[in-house]
């Protein structure tokens, strides 16, 4: 066996997959150039943490949980007029989460609430912060379930850890009072320790109807909005943006 394939073997036992990946091509074109042992090592060990480096972000992004991948740069601003850019692109810097904040937006279905939300939690993943979402429904359900299996604690301490949790379509489904109090248990433990997503699509006036519950509605909404930026969303619904065609003259006459 010769040295080549000796470190070809060295490098698959050390798991360095990058590098032996790129080892023959980065060899072949470093071979016209004067390159110090140090430098051609510090070549190779760059590629290989820039390889891990992705590897880690696509895991944090898949361990997420997130709906689907979306950007703050895929996001139509000119279609949301109510939306200040230069805000959203300030939470993007993730500023909010070392601050312990939270972020509320509210609006109607389809205006990009959901979209916006992922997409500051697919930066928070790639930055290294343990990240996931959930649907209020699907939260709630867990939580519910942990009850009945006396095991409400460890669910708690699960969702707690985040350092920031994403709940989306608050007020989409009815919530009975057992899940208000468990809702309102979890959101008591992130309180001034970690940061919360919430999308909505119900005003804070109506919270106390979407939790059965006015007293119960009251201390999640002052747990949740100290500390936030709230993002009210007034436009209209993605959804429908490339339905909505003007028929031509002849159409309607026909």
């Amino acid at each position: 066996m010769n040295i080549y394939n000796n470190v070809l073997n060295n490098l698959d036992e050390l798991k360095l997959e990058k590098i032996k990946s790129c080892l023959a091509d980065y060899l072949d074109s470093i071979k016209s150039k004067d390159l110090a042992p140090l430098e051609i090592l510090k070549d190779l060990t760059d590629m290989e943490l820039e390889a891990k480096k992705i590897r880690s972000a696509k895991s944090r992004i898949g361990i997420a949980n997130f709906p689907y991948e979306r950007t703050i740069q895929d996001f139509d601003f000119d279609y949301q007029p109510s939306i200040n850019k230069r805000e959203i692109l300030d939470l993007a810097t993730l500023r909010f989460i070392e601050q312990k904040q939270n972020i509320l937006f509210i609006g109607s279905p389809g205006v990009g609430k959901t979209h916006l939300a992922t997409a500051i939690g697919m930066e928070a993943a790639q930055k290294k912060y343990i990240t996931y979402f959930i649907s209020c429904h699907n939260l709630i359900s867990q939580l519910s379930l942990a009850y009945r299996e006396n095991r409400l604690e460890a669910r708690l301490r699960h969702y707690s850890k985040y350092k920031l949790l994403i709940i989306d379509e608050i007020g989409y489904l009815p919530i009975d009072k057992l899940g208000a109090n468990l809702f309102f248990q979890l959101i008591a433990r992130r309180y001034e320790k970690h940061s919360t997503i919430i999308t909505t699509n119900q005003p804070f006036s109506k919270w106390a109807e979407v939790f059965d519950d006015s007293v119960i509605a009251a201390a999640i909404l002052d747990r949740l909005i100290h500390h936030s930026t709230i993002i009210n969303i007034t436009g209209k619904s993605y959804r429908t943006k490339d339905k909505l065609v003007v028929p031509s003259k002849q159409q309607m006459q026909s």
